[in-house]
Order: structure tokens, then sequence, then C-alpha cells
């Protein structure tokens, strides 16, 4: 699979929302540090849509674990904090970007949980969860 730069997006804009939800640091200290520091190769990125994700997701973090508390098999607070980043940007994407056809936001989505996930075939789980909010918002 050929990675575009909204992938490369996709990965640092989780791991600064993972970053943030377990410290909740300042969102804009975090995101001058993924910016400045973190990010070896910052061309390879598209900074405009990692900052719009990294932005989008922590400011409407609360909207969006209520949109997709109806979609989940179990508490909130019993995800992974990696399961729990992936789906609030894979929700935001849904709702906020619709120039992401939704079956690119899903894939995108599971391959970061295979990569990152906590838990064993998190994969699966994120992909239920994704596919019954898509169904509902996009199709």
């Amino acid at each position: 699979m050929k990675f575009t730069g909204r992938y490369y997006s996709r990965k640092y804009a989780l791991q600064a929302i993972y970053s943030w939800q377990l410290s909740k640091n300042n969102f804009n200290d975090i995101q001058y540090y993924f910016l400045n520091e973190s990010i070896k190769n910052i061309k390879i990125i598209d900074i405009d849509y990692f900052n719009d994700l990294i932005n989008g997701v922590i400011i409407n973090s609360f909207y969006l674990d209520n949109v997709m508390k109806p979609f989940l098999s179990r508490k909130l607070f019993e995800l992974g904090q990696i399961e729990k980043a992936i789906l609030r940007i894979s929700l935001y994407e849904l709702i906020n970007r619709l120039d992401v056809p939704y079956k690119v936001v899903i894939n995108e989505s599971i391959c970061l949980a295979k990569k990152f996930g906590g838990v064993e075939n998190s994969y699966k789980f994120i992909n239920g969860v994704l596919d019954k909010i898509a169904n509902k918002l996009r199709i």
C-alpha cells in the first residue's frame, strides 16, 4: 500500500491526540511539539490536514464521544486510548471532511489500528463501529 500525505497526517494526529488524552496538556503545545520536534520528515505530511484533525478532534471531543456512544458495544471509558483516538479522528472525518470518501476513512483507520492498536484485533472493533456510523451518517 502506498501511503499519502493524509495517511501520515492521520498517523501523527493519532499520536498527538493520544498524547493529549493521556496528559491533558494544552493542545497548542502538543501541536507545536509534533510540528517542530516529533515529526522527522515534515514534508511527508499534509500539515493543513494534520492541524485540522487535531484541532477539530480536541475541540469537539465531547461531541464526538456523544455521537459514537450509541454505536459502541461497551462503555466509552472501557475503550483503549488508541482505539478512542482512532474513533475520534475517524468520526471527525466522517462528519466534517465530506471530501474524503467514507471507505477511505474506514480503511485508513483500520491500517492505524493494525499498526498502533493496543488490543489484539482492535482493528476489527474499529471496523465494525465505523461501518455502523458510516451507514448512519454517510450512506
